[in-house]
């Protein structure tokens, strides 16, 4: 058995609760590559990734390459060592950098593969109301969340729930899967197993600004799953108009209430402690949302300092 060197490679949070499970289980980790720092908010300060910050904390060798091909990149990871590399919620990786190490590497994707390949896979199992959902770890190949799998977990998701407290779930579920498949590798017994490639396969688009937008046409089910899955990041949203104002508004938490009515789809009906908006098949109760310039408040808070008229509306 052949002790690992491992190179581990990421960006965001989720990524840093699997590369602290390496380190608390001893696996000896020689490098983390993450992202380059970006300049974020009004300052347009520097900020480092999540990772960054824990590799930091944890004195660990650290590459932050804005070229992957570069051949100065190329020799400082090839100076490393390694003879795994272990990718969390990274970037595309050329050939010559995911073929490098004897064992080659290996990426956990935060999905039951081959659905939601894919950047968002847990914001979008949320919001195509899946019931089920799970990890998977696989060797890289030269396409997107397409190479031959190890390992795959499952997971319930419950009606409720949110991408919040989701992400969490899998990245405990992720770390976990990731130490067994390290295990595998490390005695030499990872099978794969190839992804099969159907018609019906669901992907985890990229976010974007009308992705996220709500449409009040759409059934409650569906307006309310697109709201959970894009909470606490990064948010779904809707213009509301009253009193010739308009505003775009970003809405955190809603409850669905089926039920008959003739109100028109989009109405927004308040009193002084609930607000809801009337969707075909009943009314989307809103408890949590955030207006332009003013904080994230319960609904009940917000509507101590703001009316709305009959005419109000959402759309």
């Amino acid at each position: 058995m052949e002790k690992l060197r491992i190179v581990f490679m990421g960006t965001p949070e989720f990524a840093v609760g699997i590369l602290d499970t390496l380190l608390k289980n001893n696996f000896e980790v020689v490098g983390v590559i993450t992202a380059a720092d970006k300049p974020a908010g009004r300052g347009q300060k520097l900020k480092y990734s999540a990772v960054k910050e824990y590799a930091l904390e944890k004195n660990l060798k650290l590459l932050q390459p804005t070229n992957l091909k570069d051949e100065t990149f190329l020799e400082e990871l090839k100076n490393l060592n390694a003879n795994l590399q272990v990718v969390v919620a990274f970037r595309m990786l050329p050939k010559v950098v995911w073929e490098m190490p004897k064992f080659g590497t290996f990426n956990l994707h935060a999905s039951l593969l081959p659905n939601y390949r894919g950047a968002a896979p847990i914001n979008w199992a949320i919001i195509n109301g899946e019931t089920k959902t799970g990890v998977t770890t696989f060797f890289i190949d030269d396409k997107i969340d397409t190479g031959a799998m190890i390992l795959s977990k499952e997971i319930e998701i419950t009606p409720d729930e949110n991408a919040g407290i989701l992400h969490d779930k899998l990245m405990d579920l992720g770390s976990k899967t990731v130490i067994d498949t390290l295990h595998l590798i490390e005695n030499g017994k990872a099978a794969t197993t190839i992804q099969k490639d159907t018609d019906d396969i669901k992907t985890a688009y990229k976010l974007n600004k009308d992705n996220c937008k709500i449409d009040w046409t759409k059934s409650g089910k569906e307006i309310h799953n697109l709201i959970r899955g894009l909470s606490p990041y990064p948010a779904a949203w809707s213009f509301f108009s009253d009193k010739d104002q308009e505003w775009n508004v970003k809405i955190y938490e809603a409850r669905f209430l089926q039920q008959d009515h003739t109100e028109a789809i989009g109405k927004i009906i308040t009193t002084k402690k609930e607000m809801k908006v009337a969707v075909s098949d009943g009314y989307i109760e809103i408890l949590q949302l955030q207006f332009p310039g003013k904080k994230n408040l319960k609904t009940a808070e917000l509507l101590n300092g703001i009316s709305f008229r009959d005419e109000a509306k959402a759309f």
